[in-house]
């Protein structure tokens, strides 16, 4: 029976000290209160369209008021990809 050839793995690099400071350089602290401030805006928005059965917030807009609350919302998830 024929040997099976070993396969070489590529020896590991370290990153260069200046990649490194890049990377730890980077700071998303602002990424939790934002995600958060989104996810409670949309919800308010909803909460306070069906409390004030179609009055507040923007009047104008009627029904439309809750896909933007969704929008908030969905604002949010978005900005929650971006968390570390």
């Amino acid at each position: 029976m024929p040997k099976s050839r070993i396969r070489k793995k590529a020896d590991f690099t370290p990153p260069s000290t200046r990649q490194a400071t890049a990377i730890r350089l980077t700071n998303r602290s602002w990424v939790a209160p934002v995600m958060l401030a989104l996810f409670l805006l949309g919800l308010a928005w909803i909460v306070v369209f069906y409390v004030t059965e179609g009055d507040l917030p923007v009047d104008s807009l009627g029904n439309w008021n809750i896909v933007v609350g969704f929008g908030f919302i969905a604002g949010g998830f978005a900005v929650s990809t971006q968390w570390k």
